[in-house]
């Protein structure tokens, strides 16, 4: 089964796709092998466990090869007796003279005497002789039937990890020939896609750029070749000599089928865990002291673990795995969407990613496990993988698999919990196990009036690891990846939802644009301006970023990626330079400054110290910082239009901003479409440093304690587009400068908010 994700503009022709990619194939193929090991009782002689030939000479040989399949949760395993292999020995030259066909009979394992090589298993998948003997005095069978369990299991594992890289090449060559097929297209219109101009001569002879794509064209097609070659060593599916009609009914059945021969799950384990999990949700959105206590000096709702332990008998989930540190918190807010738009938007995987662009990299429904009932989705569980990013590529991505569980608790609550499932990660790649969910997620409480109070519950289980000095109190206090930031985030998309539907909006509102289309088409361009940035600035696997030191001292961050046919970024070359910084402004101070246009010529090097005006202003949110702006910046020579997106909540602000085509613009201005207007967004993310700490002094004048308090962790990223032919490659002077721009603007800001050695 394929996974729905959509990337971002192809940062290379030969990117390796994400793990999650293939995850669905691993679990649909690899089951295969337990399906036929389910499917017959009774082998004929000469079919035996490894695929052996028939019984003449050497068969003994072969029978020391013999795997058995078997599985905890499949049903009970089948081997042979040891006395039935002896008798097996004794027929075997008249098994040559007659080739009389013998059928033998299989015994089977106990769930008990299962476990009991599972748990073996697990801490020495190679045992030796003496402690199989062990074994299998314990439990009761011939040492030769522990020493076929032992290598059937070895066998299955490797069987997993060779279906695992068939999966990835074929993804791999899946984008290849997607790839091909564009620039097949590319050269057959022999036109530019933005103007229409031809691109050939008059004369009909081949430009410079074409030929540059037949060329990768022609090395596509070679790399292509290479991947078949290689996708041939390792077939779809384990060999089988099932009937089609066999085959028609495994490709029938359930995927949840296909976990119980991998992981040893089966369908009921999973609904047990996710029935329990959503249990948990509930007590812990809902529970006041002592499970939670309320920071007198934050304000922010503290676990308290001791208490957690207490009520849910949590057992110690370390075995032996690097030291751990839990993540938990709480936040609890109203946001304005109906009840089944928001269980819509959790359960459709690209809804969710587009809701949450800032914390969300990527994102996948690997398999659905139940569908629930239509059309609101109650009961519908899925497994789902998901990329967790900070917009900095200087603190490390979170990945984690979870299992999602919709339900409806009442006629005016639901509630949709998140939790991860020990042998997922395992079995797949044990770097995944970095990070698990506990029970998380969402109570929701409809209202009515179109608003919902959501309790969101965050509570993660992470493997310790450094973090840069800058964001080290960020995300070891539980902000950065926190129930905080991902409630303000769902607050302020919900808002800008409401803002894009509205029809009756004020003029003071919506300055410089004369129709409700007009402004339903410059929000739509905006939004995807910020969306594009946000995955264009974290530390994604998307992206290879590269340290680079400026003449001033900053720590830059740059990395390059090539677009060939996504129509909404320019085509060609890019780079994009990202620097993190710390400042003693405050975060609501700095985000005023940087939005203003008024003042955007002391920091911004296009203006050239020129007058900046705004020609459209319109609102998005309640706070007046939350509004997209087209600005203008004249000067003698030509004049320049920039759209700008700036939205704030309680956790973070951005200001994004592209420069755009005016003929472009102005059309979208008049309502038409904007999605195939190429944008390439540069812009600031401002988070608060996570010192929280009582003021020094005390004040009636609540609203502007936070402009004393704290300072800014300032993130500034610029793309710029290096090289208008896709092919061509990255320069030294592209990197200086985006370096150049970078250090420049940086230093323009300190001087202006007179902070020129708060830098970190």
């Amino acid at each position: 089964m394929g996974v729905d994700m959509s990337n971002p503009p192809i940062k290379d022709f030969f990117a390796s796709p994400a793990l999650s990619l293939s995850l669905a194939g691993i679990f649909r193929d690899a089951g295969a092998t337990a399906a036929a090991a389910s499917t017959s009782m009774e082998v004929e002689e000469g079919d035996e466990g490894s695929g052996g030939g028939g019984g003449g000479g050497g068969g003994s040989d072969k029978r020391d090869e013999t795997v058995e399949i078997s599985s905890e949760n499949s049903g009970p395993a089948r081997s042979r007796s040891e006395d039935e292999l002896l008798e097996h020995d004794d027929d075997e030259d008249d098994g040559d003279k007659t080739k009389k066909k013998k059928r033998k009979k299989y015994h089977r394992h106990t769930a008990d005497q299962i476990r009991e090589m599972e748990a073996l298993f697990k801490e020495s998948p190679h045992p030796d002789e003496k402690q199989r003997q062990q074994l299998s005095k314990q439990l009761g069978l011939a040492p030769r039937q522990v020493k076929f369990w032992f290598q059937n299991r070895r066998t299955q594992i490797k069987g997993i990890q060779e279906r695992h890289e068939n999966s990835l090449l074929k993804q791999e060559l899946e984008k290849l020939r997607d790839e091909n097929k564009a620039m097949r297209e590319t050269i057959n219109k022999a036109c530019c896609p933005n103007c229409g101009m031809a691109t050939t001569s008059k004369d009909g002879s081949m430009t410079t750029e074409e030929q540059q794509l037949r060329i990768e064209n022609a090395k596509l097609k070679a790399e292509v070749e290479k991947l078949r070659t290689v996708i041939g060593k390792y077939p779809p599916g384990p060999a089988s000599t099932s009937s089609c009609s066999a085959g028609n009914d495994q490709e029938n059945r359930s995927s949840l089928d296909f976990y119980t021969g991998i992981f040893g799950l089966e369908k009921s384990r999973i609904m047990q865990i996710a029935n329990q999990a959503m249990e948990e949700l509930k007590k812990m959105a809902t529970a006041g002291e002592p499970l939670w206590v309320r920071s007198v000096e934050t304000g922010r709702e503290i676990l308290n673990y001791d208490e957690y332990v207490k009520e849910f008998s949590v057992e110690n989930s370390s075995n032996g795995r690097p030291k751990r540190s839990i993540e938990a918190s709480r936040e609890t807010g109203v946001v304005f969407v109906d009840l089944p738009r928001l269980v819509q938007s959790f359960m459709d995987v690209n809804q969710w990613k587009e809701m949450f662009p800032c914390i969300i990299s990527k994102a996948a429904t690997v398999d659905v496990i139940c569908n629930g009932e239509a059309p609101n989705k109650n009961g519908a569980v899925q497994l789902m993988f998901a990329e967790l990013q900070m917009l900095t590529p200087l603190v490390l991505t979170r990945e984690v698999y979870f299992v999602r569980y919709c339900k409806q608790l009442s006629a005016e609550q639901w509630a949709i919990v998140d939790v991860s499932i020990d042998k997922v990660e395992e079995n797949i790649d044990e770097s995944l196990v970095k990070c698990r969910k506990r029970p998380s997620g969402c109570f929701i409480e409809d209202k009515s009036n179109g608003h919902c109070k959501v309790t969101w519950v965050e509570h993660l289980e992470c493997q310790k690891s450094t973090v840069h000095t800058l964001y080290r109190t960020v995300v070891s206090s539980g902000l950065a990846f926190g129930a905080r930031h991902w409630m303000a985030t769902l607050q302020l998309q919900c808002e800008r939802l409401v803002f894009f539907m509205a029809t009756n909006v004020p003029t003071k509102d919506s300055t410089g644009v004369a129709t409700l289309a007009g402004r339903k088409s410059i929000l739509k361009l905006a939004q995807r301006m910020t969306w594009s940035f946000c995955h264009a600035i974290g530390a994604s696997s998307y992206h290879t970023w590269n340290k680079v030191s400026s003449k001033t001292g900053e720590d830059i961050r740059v990395s390059s990626r090539k677009n060939l046919n996504d129509p909404g970024e320019p085509l060609g070359v890019i780079v994009c330079a990202v620097s993190s910084v710390w400042l003693p402004v405050s975060p609501n101070l700095l985000f005023d400054f940087l939005r203003d246009e008024a003042r955007r010529k002391e920091w911004d090097i296009i203006s050239n110290g020129g007058p900046v005006q705004s020609i459209a202003n319109l609102a998005k949110g309640q706070d007046r910082g939350n509004a997209v702006t087209i600005q203008t910046m004249k000067s003698k020579e030509n004049s320049v239009w920039v759209l700008q997106d700036s939205c704030t909540n309680a956790f973070e602000s951005m200001v994004v901003f592209a420069p755009v085509d005016i003929t472009g613009m102005k059309s979208v201005i008049t309502g038409c479409d904007s999605s195939n207007m190429a944008i390439l967004p540069s812009g600031f993310s401002i988070l608060p440093d996570g010192l929280e700490s009582r003021p020094l002094v005390i004040t009636s004048r609540h609203e502007k304690s936070n402009d004393t308090d704290g300072g800014s962790l300032l993130t500034i990223a610029v793309q710029i587009l290096t090289n208008s032919s896709p092919t061509a490659k990255l320069t030294m002077e592209s990197v200086e400068s985006v370096n150049t721009l970078i250090s420049c603007t940086l230093r323009n800001i300190k001087t202006s908010l007179q902070c020129e050695d708060g830098s970190s």
